[in-house]
């Protein structure tokens, strides 16, 4: 299944519908607001403002998995973002990316090893995939790689359609 025919909700209600980013290239990455690694939020809105313009997005992905990080309900989560870290970047419901509840949006990603080899289970919150404007998997980046490190962004840049 491709990445643009999997079905997910965004975290405000109704379909994401991710058939909408055809030709756009996306960083998707789970997310957590009470984690070490939170701070990337802030991160990821930049790569999102710079590269929105030449065709990417960054797809927020909530998830509590990782020790609890992710507790609030869907309106506890936009508020947080947006007025903590200036969220604009879409994000979808709370699902679960590893185990046998793993949402299919995660049964094709995970497949993808990461630079060092890795392949399987998401390690944490804030784990990054690129997904290439045709819908594949272009990058996996380990989840403590910062969103703007040389290898995220070169990587973003090799894939964007402008």
């Amino acid at each position: 299944m491709s990445f643009h025919d999997v079905k997910i909700d965004a975290l405000t209600g109704g379909p994401a519908d991710l058939a909408q980013y055809r030709g756009t290239a996306v960083l998707v990455v789970n997310v957590a607001s009470r984690c070490g690694l939170t701070p990337q939020y802030a991160t990821l809105e930049k790569l999102h403002e710079r590269y929105a313009p030449r065709g990417f997005t960054v797809l927020g992905v909530p998830c509590n998995q990782f020790m609890g990080q992710e507790p609030g309900t869907a309106e506890e989560i936009a508020a947080f973002c947006s007025t903590t870290y200036g969220v604009t970047f879409p994000l979808t419901e709370k699902i679960d990316v590893n185990g046998e509840g793993r949402h299919p949006l995660y049964a094709e990603l995970v497949a993808t090893p990461d630079a060092e080899g890795h392949t399987g289970d998401i390690r944490w919150n804030f784990e990054k995939f690129l997904i290439a404007p045709d819908g594949t998997v272009a990058a996996r980046f380990d989840p403590r790689t910062e969103p703007d490190a040389p290898e995220v962004t070169a990587a973003i840049e090799a894939v964007l359609p402008v």
